[in-house]
């Protein structure tokens, strides 16, 4: 003990004697301190250094070759645009014709054109699309056609769509097993779903906590419509790692991100990238605990996860049925089979709903309340997935989920057969994600490209470098599962027999470097280029 107060008397003298020194030593440990915790946020020290000393040599770079940058920015737009200006033959709109097409040769040109978009009818996609036309494409055309011109912003002039909607929801809060209480409302995709409760979150945090700066917890593999989110509403976004073998969010570090500012925890049911389920039952755990809400992203298991355990495929536990998921998205223009721009978000309960909604009771033009970010709503939109969901009733969507999983299974154990490939994680539901083996010594974007040259387009993925198959409907007839797994193993040993350079300007090249580019300034540089090309008329 004496010891110990003689070192303590010894650090006073020094602290007295020499107090600039002291104040200095202090303000540097906590510098370092901050930067550590600030480092581990971003997923590591080693990689900030590394994307700090890129950011500076790229910067040096630009200054004193500014003309080489652009220049090469510039070749990648331009392939950008060759891509997909290329693709379009015909004449091009940029004024307003004088006088109208008549309406014949209109309809005529609409039907030409679609019937040129072979690639999805040809199943060589991922996703997209996810019925099979047939009769429920009918059901939808007949659904618009009634409903074409109703507004569920009006409800006592279109009551039908509005009691329609209703019903959607309902149907939807059975579905993931809500209690009584348990409500929600209609959005246009996942991720206005997402954008939804977060808002809510907020907005409760702020009313019923006092929090000011709230902070949401996701996974790296979260879908990025919580970046967006975060972003839009002014919330601070916590990204935690995932395990790197099971793809699930890592749980012992999303106890250690919460804090006072938490308002919301945001688990995968399932990942866009891999297609794993998150740990629902853990996080809510954390979430009971600490006083937060649990948002369970369904959008991409949509309405295939609830029938899956009637198809033969055991599901873990994800929804309502957890104590502590106070909301979950499911994206009806998914597994719903519904039009695009159909989504659900749920709560479970109406006081976290409310939070929801923009009430402005203010307004000259009378009250105005909405539930989501829109006004005008197409009601065609909502009487079309009410309709598709009455046509096919439960035994339709299990029926469907059977016929999906097996072509899953199919393309899952055909990838495991192939010794220069992975499957990344352990598919849950519809998506198979796989990249090239360390031993293969293979670009898993340049089997892309190759497999493109045979007409697929399947998604790619990045950190790690991957590629996926999002399974739906239009997989289910003839043999797609056989021709992709043909084509994948014809685009290997493309790959391996290429000569150099061969897919140096394919689009998979551009994942290649842009994974490989720590200064994502760049890389959003990149992506700025490719939705500007979008509006190039």
């Amino acid at each position: 003990m004496d010891a110990v107060l003689g070192v303590v008397a010894q650090a006073r003298e020094a602290v007295l004697a020499r107090p600039l020194l002291a104040i200095a030593l202090t303000n540097a440990g906590t510098a370092c301190i901050g930067f550590v915790v600030y480092a581990r946020s971003q997923g590591g020290v080693l990689k900030v250094i590394k994307r700090t000393l890129f950011v500076a040599a790229v910067g040096t770079l630009k200054t004193v070759a500014s003309g080489v940058v652009s220049a090469e920015q510039e070749k990648i737009r331009k392939k950008t645009r060759d891509h997909f200006l290329g693709s379009i033959k015909g004449e091009r709109y940029r004024v307003l014709p004088t006088k109208g097409m008549a309406k014949d040769k209109l309809i005529k040109f609409m039907q030409e054109e679609s019937a040129k978009e072979t690639q999805w009818r040809d199943s060589k996609v991922s996703g997209m699309v996810y019925h099979d036309g047939s009769d429920v494409h009918d059901v939808i055309v007949e659904s618009f056609r009634a409903f074409l011109t109703s507004n569920p912003l009006h409800p006592g002039v279109f009551p039908a769509v509005r009691k329609m909607e209703a019903e959607v929801v309902q149907m939807c809060v059975e579905l993931f097993h809500g209690s009584e209480e348990a409500c929600g409302t209609m959005t246009s995709g996942g991720t206005e779903s997402n954008m939804m409760a977060i808002k809510a979150y907020r907005d409760w945090a702020r009313a019923t906590k006092g929090i000011t700066d709230g902070e949401v917890i996701k996974g790296a593999s979260a879908h990025a419509s919580f970046d967006k989110a975060c972003e839009f509403l002014g919330l601070r976004c916590i990204e935690v790692p995932v395990d790197p073998v099971t793809f699930q969010i890592d749980v012992k570090a999303v106890q250690r991100a919460v804090t006072a500012n938490t308002i919301a925890i945001v688990g995968s049911a399932v990942s866009f990238s891999q297609g794993v389920m998150d740990d629902i039952p853990a996080l809510a755990d954390i979430a009971l605990k600490r006083g937060c809400g649990l948002h369970v992203d369904n959008c991409l298991g949509s309405l295939l996860l609830p029938f899956l355990p009637a198809a033969g495929y055991p599901v873990r536990p994800f929804d309502f049925r957890v104590p502590g998921v106070t909301s979950l998205s499911a994206d009806t223009h998914k597994y719903g089979y519904a039009p695009k721009g159909s989504s659900v978000i749920m709560y479970a309960n109406n006081t976290l709903r409310t939070y929801q909604y923009s009430v402005y009771p203010d307004w000259m033009g009378s009250i105005y309340a909405t539930p989501g970010v829109a006004g005008s709503r197409p009601g065609a939109l909502i009487a079309a997935t009410w309709g598709v969901m009455m046509y096919l009733g439960k035994e339709g969507y299990t029926s469907w989920a059977t016929r999906i999983m097996q072509v899953v299974k199919e393309i899952e154990a055909g990838v495991e057969a192939i010794p220069e490939l992975i499957i990344q994680g352990s598919p849950a539901s519809s998506v198979v994600c796989f990249s090239t083996t360390p031993q293969s010594n293979l670009s898993i974007f340049n089997v892309s490209d190759a497999l493109a040259k045979r007409g697929w387009e399947l998604s790619l993925m990045q950190y790690p470098a991957g590629m996926h198959i999002c399974v739906t409907q239009i997989h289910t007839h003839g043999d797609a599962a056989t021709r992709l797994l043909q084509d994948l193993r014809a685009a290997i040993e493309h790959v391996r027999s290429a000569k150099p350079g061969e897919f140096k300007d394919g689009v998979g090249s551009i994942y290649g470097m842009a994974e490989q580019i720590p200064d994502r300034s760049m890389v959003n540089d990149i992506a700025v280029g490719y939705l500007d090309t979008l509006y190039t008329a």
